[in-house]
């Protein structure tokens, strides 16, 4: 799954639009602003459709904020 859109966010916390990026599935879940989530959670997440994860050309988005910044 990858990042298609973040439909809002307070501090670190966000709602967003994931899409699969093998089926098109696309499924509106939580998640959390830092290098963790982006580089490691969002590439493990299955699509509900197809049962599949993210390829290894996954690229992470960068964060809204520095990872030392308290926000």
């Amino acid at each position: 799954m990858k990042i298609k859109r973040i439909i809002n966010q307070h501090r670190r916390d966000f709602d967003a639009e994931y899409e699969c990026e093998h089926c098109g599935h696309i499924k509106v879940d939580y998640g959390y602003d830092d290098a963790n989530f982006h580089n490691n959670v969002i590439p493990k997440m299955k699509c509900e459709k197809c049962g599949k994860t993210a390829g290894d050309d996954y690229r992470p988005l960068a964060t809204k904020y520095p990872e030392w910044m308290q926000v």
